[in-house]
């Protein structure tokens, strides 16, 4: 397998595992069957790479094409797009294919794919593919293929790109006709369509695949006697007249259950109000219901999206809801009634487009163009009406609320919604449930959605799972804490205990997969004293004058110090009945201390507490400002909304149940902030009345009854409360006459990891290349000599190639575990933990080290944490200086900077100095 090209092409495009499986999943295949690369095949060559192919993938049974054809089934959300991007790079890096032909099954799609494939655009998919970095592919269509026929023996791209819409195709087949790609070119001698059979390296890429699989278009394309298909799809299935029949060209099949449990789309949830009825009412009156919650659903998703971007200082999100109407009359009856002021006043009147096929003309381009624009923060669309336009292609991020009112049976309405709302707009999981969830109104079918939800064959349960066969071995999955090599050198076991000698060394060998040497100390009453050792050196980490490293352990008197203290923690000695040859070895305890420090010395990084702590008059508290009430709509609610999210069962509730009558409104707002912990009441009163006052206001603005007013501040005042005080936290201030860094420990004990692995689990050797960089999280690696433990786990395939330099460079190194340097980082309002990637030791500096994605080398958390690291390598560097240390140096590294042709030394360009 070309396996150094699935690696290079996987991290350069930060593919997701799902991803990355699917492009070894194809390497593998043409490793299997080189045959699939070769030109002029008959069918009997066909049939002979399928029998190849069937033993390799389990669901493969016909590639139902008269060539090779592998269809790769992934969920909406995961990104099909960017996986035909990694195809290409890979086809062309590993085989030198240079000719390929993208098939769209509509004009979206057709559209999307362009705006994809042309570079800098926002989602360009061979972006950090370093082949394509000067000659970027060269794009045809199906619009300009015939001027870009003229130029075909020009182009100095490496690669031609072909994208075409088999829609069109399609009808200008009908009645027998031949496609315009058929016709003759003067400039060419032959059609294109001929110049493309005749090409030895063609390769078929087919999106959205089951829309047109046997569609007379498809069947045109056939005779382009590709060297293979790839084709592309969520849903891996033909609908017919008697329900749907599966693809047999399965290879890779990532269903929407398993991107969903892995965090890669929304979490889709039924909501309705609570104790709703509605066979008791006309359906008219259910539907004016579901859109009035579904907009109450809307505008408190609104607020936690707003919420969330100003506590985590990230991008804010503009949420929209979509309505799914019966028809096109319907759709246009809907438009009027949202816009018109018996819907909530008015206030939607220019934020509803409809979307459907009754639309021509510049009525048409406009309503395209704020389809387009839906996810910019400044399109005023709020609510998207639609009937049947909005299919595969439509790739948002911010839909939140569907309001489905088209008739449907439970399977298909949750199907249909749910596919164009799973994308998540940051690329992954919060943890906040508001933002990671996609909200279903559907008051009429609620019990109906949960109970299909928890069929066996629903979508949202159905998972591929095909295990590996078992070894031989325990397959349990089993936690394991790693000791740092230095508690099996001295012979000291799990938590200080003293096992036998040959237990130790057979560990240790288990563990780090090499055989070991002997520990140093060999009896029982040695390993004893050794422990005691550690536990007095242990008690030095605070006495930063008396040993402001471990190098203090070196000197003689500290020495005698330590031997003192412990002589008198160690249990007197029995006296033995034995004399001469016979009696007991006395103990020697300044060689048994010793020895001891000079292997901690030996095997140990000295890690500093540092603390920045303020000095003199230290003043805090929240600046005055305007509140931002911008796009801030809270409607009233006659009843909680009820919601359960369709994988996990977990119920919410929109509404809390009504609070004490307050004697003015602002209060309502003001005895929910005042819960904060960061907010005094004696101090702010004046600050907390005066935003209180600008939320009631502004409320006042768009409500016109005081009652509706008085309703919001009640069922919402901790959703208020909780916007505010994330506004308030961006005027925080907190000044002090000084700050002083205090280094409060000048050492610190290494900490012992957790990990979970396999009973049976191999330990890897750290050298040998990685054939599944997407399990790497699973796998354990050990042989290494550098390393301060003697196992470890890598985040990443870059990781280990580092880890490759380490060994090779470093004087010692390891992967420190959380809580070891009780480094923090700001983010927004939180203050997360940072836990760089390593710790290295060289000759001259001690370096803090974190590996990324090139693609991530600009997030807001990688800049916050390289700024974090590199202020604490400068305290750390100016405690050193003044005990005679080695300086500490913080270094980012991109992955693709991560090659063995590199020296450790040549990082130190990419060292971060402190803001």
């Amino acid at each position: 397998m070309s396996q150094r090209e699935v690696n290079a092409i996987s991290g350069r495009l930060s593919l997701r595992p799902p991803q990355s499986e699917s492009l070894a999943k194809l390497a593998s295949a043409i490793e299997a069957s080189p045959a699939m690369l070769q030109p002029n095949r008959d069918a009997a060559d066909v049939a002979a790479i399928l029998a190849t192919l069937k033993a390799q993938f389990p669901k493969l049974q016909d590639f139902e094409r008269e060539f090779p054809s592998l269809c790769f089934a992934l969920a909406t959300g995961v990104g099909k797009t960017r996986l035909m991007g990694a195809f290409i790079s890979y086809l062309y890096a590993a085989h030198g294919i240079k000719h390929f032909f993208v098939l769209a099954p509509n004009l979206t799609i057709y559209d999307k794919l362009i705006a994809d494939f042309t570079p800098n655009t926002p989602k360009y998919v061979f972006k950090g593919v370093a082949e394509f970095a000067a000659y970027p592919p060269e794009i045809i269509t199906g619009d300009n293929y015939e001027e870009r026929s003229q130029a075909l023996g020009d182009l100095l791209s490496p690669v031609s790109i072909n994208i075409f819409n088999i829609a069109k195709i399609s009808s200008e087949v009908r009645g027998g006709k031949a496609p315009r790609i058929k016709r003759l070119s003067e400039y060419i001698g032959q059609s294109y369509f001929d110049y493309l059979a005749g090409l030895p390296d063609l390769v078929l890429l087919m999106d959205e695949s089951h829309r047109y699989r046997a569609s007379a278009g498809v069947r045109a394309i056939n005779e382009l006697r590709p060297l293979m298909g790839l084709e592309l799809t969520a849903t891996p299935f033909v609908e017919t007249t008697k329900g749907p029949v599966p693809f047999k060209n399965v290879v890779m099949d990532y269903p929407l259950a398993r991107a969903m449990e892995d965090g890669f789309v929304k979490e889709p949830a039924v909501v309705t109000q609570r104790n709703f009825d509605a066979k008791s009412m006309p359906p008219e009156e259910v539907e004016r219901v579901k859109l009035q919650d579904g907009v109450r659903m809307h505008e408190a998703t609104k607020v936690e999206l707003k919420t969330y971007a100003r506590t985590n200082g990230v991008k804010e999100v503009k949420p929209f809801m979509l309505v799914i109407a019966r028809d096109t009359t319907h759709a246009s009856a809907l438009l009027a009634h949202l816009q018109s002021e018996a819907f909530f006043a008015g206030r939607y009147r220019n934020k509803v487009i409809q979307v459907d096929s009754s639309k021509s003309g510049a009525e048409e381009e406009e309503m395209v163009r704020k389809l387009l624009a839906v996810e910019s923060v400044d399109e005023p669309t709020e609510i998207v009406i639609h009937v049947n336009m909005l299919k595969e292609g439509w790739d948002v991020t911010n839909l939140y609320t569907i309001v489905p009112l088209r008739a449907a049976n439970a399977r298909t309405l949750v199907e249909q919604s749910i596919g164009r709302g799973l994308r998540l707009p940051y690329g992954k999981r919060t943890k906040n449930a508001a933002v990671d969830r996609l909200n279903i109104i559907a008051h009429d079918r609620f019990q109906d959605i949960i109970d299909d939800a928890n069929r066996a064959d629903s979508p949202i349960k159905l998972k591929t799972l095909i295990l590996d066969a078992p070894d031989a071995g325990d397959d349990r999955m089993q936690s394991r804490t790693i000791q740092p090599n230095l508690a099996q050198t001295l012979g000291l076991g799990q938590n200080g205990d003293a096992p036998d000698v040959a237990d130790v060394d057979a560990a240790q060998a288990a563990v780090s997969g090499v055989p070991q040497s002997a520990p140093i100390f060999t009896t029982a009453q040695e390993r004893q004293a050794a422990h005691v050792v550690m536990e007095v050196m242990a008690e030095y980490e605070l006495r930063t004058t008396d040993a402001p490293t471990r190098q203090a352990f070196l000197t003689p008197a500290l020495q005698a110090r330590i031997a003192e203290a412990v002589q008198e923690r160690l249990p007197p000695v029995q006296l033995s009945v034995l004399t001469g040859e016979d009696a007991p070895p006395v103990l020697d305890l300044a060689d048994v201390v010793r020895r001891t420090v000079d292997v901690v010395v030996k095997q140990t990084i000295d890690i500093p507490r540092i603390a920045v702590v303020p000095k003199g008059v230290v003043t805090s508290g929240f600046k005055p400002f305007t509140l931002d009430v911008k796009g801030l709509h809270l409607q009233p609610k006659d009843r909680a909304l009820v919601g359960q999210t369709l994988r996990t069962h977990e119920q919410f509730t929109y509404t809390a149940q009504p609070g004490r009558a307050e004697r003015r409104l602002e209060d309502y707002i003001v005895h929910a902030l005042i819960d904060y912990d960061d907010i005094d009441y004696m101090v702010h009163a004046s600050l907390l009345y005066d935003l209180a006052g600008q939320m009631v206001a502004h409320l006042q603005s768009y409500l016109p009854e005081p009652n509706e007013v008085i309703n919001v501040l009640d069922l919402d005042r901790q959703l208020i409360a909780k916007n505010i005080h994330a506004q308030m936290m961006e005027h925080f201030y907190e000044s002090a006459t000084e700050y002083a860094v205090e280094v409060r420990r000048g050492f610190t004990t290494l900490k012992e990891p957790t990990y979970t692995v396999g009973a049976g689990q191999p330990v890897r050797d750290y050298r040998d290349t990685v054939d599944e960089p997407s399990r790497i999280k699973q796998m354990v690696f050990g042989h290494f000599s550098r390393c301060l433990y003697p196992q470890q786990k890598f985040d990443s395939d870059t990781e280990r190639r580092f880890a490759v330099i380490l060994e090779r460079d470093a004087d010692k190194w390891f992967k420190p575990a959380k809580g070891q340097f009780q480094l923090f980082y700001k983010l927004g309002v939180e203050q997360p933990e940072y836990v760089p990637d390593f710790v290295v030791e060289t000759a001259h500096h001690l370096l803090m080290c974190e590996t990324k994605a090139r693609n991530e080398m600009a997030a807001d958390d990688v800049k916050a944490k390289a700024e974090a690291g590199a202020l604490w390598c400068k305290h750390a560097s100016d405690h050193a200086r003044s005990t005679g240390a080695k300086p500490w140096k913080y270094l980012l590294i991109a992955h693709d900077a991560v090659t063995e042709d590199k020296r450790l030394a040549d990082y130190l360009q990419f060292a971060v100095a402190p803001m």
